[in-house]
């Protein structure tokens, strides 16, 4: 049982959080020098009015930061940069006999990346509730949802994730999950300065492995579960799930002031207990085990979910518009989310009850038939296995399922998510996602084994198009055509280029 009184933890929180804003400071090339450990060439005294990573937003007083990755090495840009007023470079480099400008080098250039950034924008975090999300399945929605709360109480909120970038009423088109640590802290500094007390983001493990979440100070860390993904790049699951610890244990430079951990997930329960163990604030939420926050009697449909809410604050019965059990674990985590910041369980439930969550998650295209058609973003096998089971629990019809892998991406999720979605759905249409540079044809034949094991009827229709049409035409009364692994994406890649697409548009067009 919770012993916290959430509400006061919130009125700390504003009287120790609202320190005297900086946003008008200069600092010096000598300051970034010093926070990020680098040595020094040239003008100690330049003052530095951003941190960029991009060569395209670097101006009058920029410091670049020269990035080499995989596909590009940003060394190349620093001539550009320089014309464009930048105050130096941080590399991995010496700087060049021939460069005369302000050089600072530094052994990590990622972690001297988000060092300045927070350096030169005075660590705008420290000025708000931040809460941070990480886990395999339902960052997005959990996002979506912990926002809503803020927003119910009249105030303007950022957030980062998948789908998009919120400050305040101002929404982008998000460029990947978690920014770069150069346009977090810019963010999270205008957040404050628009009148901001909360931001939400998601922060992905990868994101984390490259410190754009480092000098970031979390009021809130959100843990929702692990399951298999991203193994192209972490190769294990013990790698993938040290890197999800990350925003917990504090290799990000701080711990977060409370731990919202799903117990249900064996994860989950490991780090709970140790967090715990060390004397940190942690709440459990769980629908299976006992925890802080719960949910019994759960009742599921197309129209949304119903459950009783159980928390240290009080119990009620609680409705939401967001469809099957996975979203019951988003609720929950959002819930926790709330009382740690400080809100009432009366604004907190109020908002999730109108709340309907993120774009591509479980969403219907509407339409006068009489089954149902859905876009899911599902693009893993235990993602394709949460969303055909709450097909299956809201269905009386067939499910027909059309869902790709992605091309360039961990093969070695193709086999069981072919697996996953013939065990529960009637028809299969194996289909590409964004194939990229990979033979779309050898995508599909990786999936097709996991297919073939559960022994359901399936066929193969690389043009997605083609796919969803033919999904659709064959869709009898009561059915659900479930549509996988691209959601809110607006877009298919094929080779290096990239093409309008967007799964709900198609649906609609073969449902006219």
């Amino acid at each position: 049982m919770l012993i916290f009184d959430f509400a006061k933890r919130r009125e700390v929180w504003q009287t120790a959080t609202k320190v005297e804003t900086k946003a008008q400071q200069r600092v010096t090339l000598a300051e970034i020098a010093r926070v990020t450990g680098g040595v020094l060439t040239g003008e100690a005294n330049a003052p530095v009015v951003d941190v960029s990573h991009d060569s395209r937003q670097a101006r009058e007083g920029s410091l670049f930061v020269a990035v080499r990755g995989e596909l590009f090495d940003a060394h190349k840009f620093i001539p550009q940069v320089m014309q464009q007023g930048a105050a130096g470079v941080i590399s991995e480099l010496e700087r060049p006999a021939n460069f005369t400008g302000a050089w600072i080098q530094v052994e990590n250039v990622r972690r001297a990346m988000a060092l300045a950034a927070a350096e030169v924008h005075h660590h705008p975090a420290r000025e708000l509730n931040l809460v941070g999300i990480t886990g395999t399945n339902g960052k997005t929605t959990t996002a979506y949802l912990v926002a809503s709360i803020p927003e119910a109480a009249g105030e303007p909120v950022a957030m980062t994730g998948t789908v998009e970038y919120r400050l305040g009423n101002e929404r982008n088109k998000a460029g990947r999950t978690t920014p770069e640590a150069t346009d977090m802290q810019r963010l999270l500094r205008q957040a404050v300065e628009i009148g901001c007390q909360t931001a939400v983001m998601e922060c992905s493990s990868q994101a984390m492995d490259f410190h754009r979440c480092d000098e970031l100070e979390y009021g809130v860390a959100v843990f929702t579960n692990l399951t298999r993904d991203h193994l192209d790049y972490h190769k294990t699951m013990e790698n993938y799930w040290y890197a999800k610890q990350r925003l917990f244990d504090g290799r990000l430079g701080s711990r977060p002031k409370t731990s919202v951990i799903n117990v249900d997930d064996p994860h989950g329960v490991e780090l709970a207990d140790r967090l715990k163990n060390e004397g940190l604030h942690v709440v459990r939420y769980a629908v299976k085990s006992d925890a802080d926050i719960t949910a019994r009697d759960l009742e599921f449909s197309l129209a949304g979910l119903r459950f009783r809410l159980h928390t240290p604050v009080g119990e009620i019965e609680f409705h939401s518009p967001l469809v099957g059990p996975p979203h019951v674990y988003n609720t929950l985590a959002a819930v926790a989310s709330g009382l740690a910041l400080g809100y009432s369980l009366d604004v907190i439930t109020k908002a999730l009850e109108k709340c309907t969550g993120a774009p591509g998650r479980f969403e219907r295209v509407p339409h006068d038939g009489d089954f149902a058609v859905v876009v899911d973003y599902a693009h893993s096998d235990d993602a394709l296995l949460n969303v055909l089971r709450t097909a299956r629990d809201v269905t009386k019809g067939r499910i027909i399922t059309v869902f790709g892998c992605g091309g360039d991406r961990d093969r070695s999720k193709r086999a069981p998510m072919g697996e996953a979605a013939g065990s529960l759905s009637d028809v299969v249409i194996l289909t590409s996602d964004n194939p990229r540079t990979e033979d779309p044809n050898q995508i599909l034949a990786d999936a097709e084994g996991g297919i073939q094991k559960t022994g359901k009827p399936y066929e193969k229709i690389a043009d997605r198009r083609k796919a969803i049409h033919h999904a659709i035409a064959q869709a009898h009364p009561d059915d659900l055509v479930l549509i996988a692994g691209k959601g809110h994406e607006d877009y298919q890649i094929i080779g290096r280029e990239v093409f309008h697409f967007d799964d709900k548009e198609v649906a609609r067009e073969a449902l006219n």
